[in-house]
C-alpha cells in the first residue's frame, strides 16, 4: 500500500472544497482548518516588525537579469529599515530573499505546499507554508508597509491586483506599488491606461502604481511615502506572551 504526499492530499482537499456543497461536517472541518493556518500564520509573522513585500515570477534562474536587479533592489529597499518578505520559493522570491540577507536584515518567507512540492529558498531566517493561496496571500499583505512587483505570471498578477484592489477599495492605507520592469510590463501598462479611456477606472487609480527601470527611484517612491502618510519603520515591537509559548524571532 503506497501513502498519498501531504502535497496531493492538501490539494485533493481543497479541489473537493471548491467542487460546490459538501457534507456540513467536511465544511466545518475545512473552516476550522483555514482558521489554525491563520493562527499559526500570525504566530510566526507577529514580531518579525514592518516589511516590505516583494512578488514575482518562481521561474527566473541566478543569471537572468530580473533576478540580479531584484536581489539589488531588496538589498537597497532592506536597508531603509524594511524586513524583507516574499512567497518563500525560488526564482525572483529567493532573489529578494537574498538580497535582504546581503543588507543584513531580516528575510522571511511565506511558502506554499503544492502538488510539485515547492520547497523554501535558502536565504529565509522565518519560513512558514500555507496550504491555501489566499490565506498565504491575507498575510503577505498584513505586515507590509510597500509591495514590488517583479516580473512574474498568474500568480504574480493575481497578487498586483488584488493589492491594487483593497487600496483602492479603501481595505487597506494607501501603501507604495512599484511595478519594476517597463518592457515587461508595456502590455499591462496600455491596458491598464485603455481602462481608464473606457471609465472602468479612475484616472487617479493608476497614480496607485509607479511603474520603473531604476531601483532608486523605487527605493526614493517608497520613503516618500513613509514620509508622507507616517509609518513608523521601528515601531514598539510588541512583547512575546510566556503564557502562549511565543518568543521573538530574530
Amino acid at each position: 500500500m503506497t501513502s498519498t504526499p501531504a502535497s496531493q492530499a492538501t490539494s485533493g482537499n481543497e479541489r473537493t472544497f471548491l467542487q460546490g456543497p459538501r457534507s456540513r461536517a467536511f465544511e466545518l472541518g475545512y473552516v476550522f482548518q483555514v482558521a489554525w493556518q491563520f493562527i499559526q500564520g500570525f504566530r510566526s509573522l507577529h514580531f518579525i516588525g514592518p516589511c516590505v513585500t516583494v512578488f514575482g515570477s518562481a521561474r527566473f534562474k541566478e543569471d537572468h537579469p530580473y533576478y540580479q536587479q531584484t536581489r539589488q533592489l531588496s538589498a537597497e529597499i532592506a536597508r531603509l529599515g524594511f524586513a524583507i518578505m516574499t512567497g518563500g520559493g525560488p526564482g525572483i522570491m529567493e532573489a529578494a530573499n537574498r538580497g535582504a540577507k546581503d543588507a543584513g536584515a531580516l528575510s522571511v518567507g511565506c511558502n506554499i505546499l503544492l502538488p510539485h512540492e515547492q520547497g523554501s529558498n535558502p536565504f529565509v531566517d522565518i519560513s512558514i507554508t500555507f496550504r491555501h493561496f489566499f490565506v498565504r496571500k491575507v498575510l503577505l499583505l498584513k505586515y507590509s508597509f510597500a509591495f514590488v512587483v517583479m516580473p512574474g505570471g498568474w500568480g504574480t498578477m493575481d497578487e498586483l491586483f488584488e493589492t491594487l484592489t483593497l487600496i483602492q477599495t479603501g481595505k487597506i492605507q494607501n501603501f507604495p506599488i512599484v511595478i519594476f520592469g517597463k518592457e515587461y510590463w508595456h502590455n499591462l501598462t496600455e491596458l491598464m491606461e485603455d481602462m481608464v479611456v473606457k471609465k472602468t477606472i479612475s484616472p487617479s487609480d493608476l497614480d496607485l502604481v509607479l511603474i520603473t527601470d531604476s531601483p532608486e527611484e523605487a527605493v526614493a517612491h517608497i520613503q516618500k511615502a513613509i514620509d508622507q502618510f507616517g509609518l513608523q519603520r521601528t515601531p514598539h515591537p510588541p512583547r512575546p506572551s510566556w503564557w502562549l509559548g511565543e518568543r521573538r524571532k530574530s
